[in-house]
């Protein structure tokens, strides 16, 4: 029997990222209610991190043999450059591993330096990976395709095997540049118009300004929230919807950086449902007492009934679910309740869903196929190359409208900001303004 020892690094890594997996299934299981609420956070995110990290540690051997090893036998390693090349490489994965730690410890009113960097190389990091992964299967298929029995002189062979490391780097450059650039830019705002069966007529251009997946945390500060405030102030919205995935941290640490959110006035109200990253901070009570200072309503799943301001007898029904993440994590008190949150709301009157994730959309639909309008966020829109295609495939509605049967719409925001990683690559930051019309 072959003993951990003997093992490559890979291997190994692989084999304590299954470890620190099954001791997390474990926590949720037995220890998420036997555990203080403040040791329960802080473990579930140590875990999350050294997971990530495990995983990580598998690319991470192959980037440094890729763009390292590589040139040991070559006469790239007897120059001057080469030193200084190894340490900007291992400093660069440093960096890059060291960004999930950051949600414990560097997380302020407005982000950190380091915590930037850091999660600009993951961004990196996982740009660079596909890439050497792409070439490195063209090359395969070049060699299979061009037949074993030819043969190459060593110059030659050294130069091809060079060009892959070195191509990847450049892309990867290139599109870290573009992707930071794009994420700079303020939020697109994205104007709807998306008909409501049985609106009232006297609610016809209703306007709902719809946010995502903010994720104030290491990246995202008091700055960026303001500057969206400003602009939704500036749309002047009758109603304001928050459709989870506010935060990355606890309510108390990050408080000085909320507070732009008290400037948000519609008239009709501002209100906010849970993504699965308020059940990752493991202090969501708090964040409901902060939101509810800032005339913010959290709607746990619960409606509120939403009246027309020409006439009283006219309104419609805008509910709002817990995440899904909350019945994974076993998180006390909450979890998606359609029948509670929907309690009252019956058919004849427009019904319009609030759901964090467009998994959670579809199980919306196949209970209550009544439902009119569900918004929803989660996916931002795959945030950057080449995770795009993951959220993609990963989510039943991806991002953008959707119709679903005669009278249903599904309304899927990329996000207003990012999450962690301050790039962008195949995709925009948006503040949605819907005008909801009565057909």
């Amino acid at each position: 029997m072959i003993s951990i020892k003997q093992l490559p690094l890979e291997a190994k890594a692989a084999v304590a990222a299954g470890v620190i997996f099954f001791s997390m299934m474990l926590s949720r299981s037995y220890l998420a209610e036997q555990l203080e609420l403040k040791t329960r956070r802080w473990l579930l995110r140590l875990q999350m991190a050294l997971f990530a990290n495990s995983l990580m540690l598998i690319g991470s051997l192959h980037v440094w043999r890729s763009t390292v090893t590589m040139f040991y036998r070559s006469s790239a390693a007897s120059s001057f450059c080469f030193m200084p090349w190894k340490i900007a490489v291992l400093m660069f994965l440093a960096l890059a591993h060291s960004s999930f730690f950051t949600l414990l410890f560097l997380v302020a009113e407005e982000p950190y330096f380091f915590s930037l960097a850091a999660y600009t190389c993951l961004g990196a990091y996982i740009i660079l990976i596909f890439f050497l992964f792409a070439l490195g299967s063209v090359e395969q298929a070049y060699k299979f395709l061009a037949g074993r029995g030819a043969k190459a002189g060593s110059s030659n062979k050294n130069s091809r095997t060079a060009v892959k490391p070195v191509l990847a780097v450049m892309l990867t450059v290139g599109l870290t540049v573009i992707g930071l650039l794009n994420a700079s830019q303020p939020p697109t705002v994205n104007s709807v118009e998306i008909p409501v069966f049985k609106l009232p007529s006297t609610m016809n251009n209703l306007k709902v300004v719809l946010l995502s997946d903010i994720h104030l945390g290491p990246t995202v500060g008091k700055t960026k929230l303001a500057m969206i405030v400003q602009m939704v102030k500036t749309l002047k919205p009758d109603i304001t919807v928050i459709v989870g995935d506010l935060t990355d941290s606890e309510a108390e640490i990050i408080r000085p950086a909320v507070e732009p959110l008290g400037e948000l006035n519609s008239p009709l109200g501002t209100y906010f449902v849970t993504g699965n990253h308020e059940y990752y901070t493991s202090d969501v009570g708090n964040w409901f007492e902060l939101l509810k200072s800032f005339n913010i309503r959290p709607l746990h799943n619960e409606n509120v009934k939403i009246v027309s301001p020409k006439s009283p007898d006219d309104w419609f029904c805008l509910a709002g679910v817990d995440d899904i993440e909350a019945d994974v994590l076993r998180y006390s008190g909450h979890g998606m309740d359609l029948k509670k949150a929907l309690r009252g709301c019956s058919s004849e009157h427009a019904i319009v869903l609030l759901a964090h994730q467009p998994v959670a959309a579809k199980w919306a639909l196949h209970e209550r196929p009544d439902i009119n309008l569900i918004l929803s966020g989660h996916t931002h829109g795959g945030q950057m190359f080449p995770l795009n295609a993951g959220a993609y495939f990963l989510n039943p509605f991806f991002v953008g409208l959707y119709k679903v049967g005669q009278n249903t719409f599904v309304y899927v925001s990329p996000g207003t900001m990012y999450f962690g990683i301050p790039m962008r690559l195949g995709s925009r930051a948006e503040i949605t303004e819907i005008i909801l019309r009565s057909p």
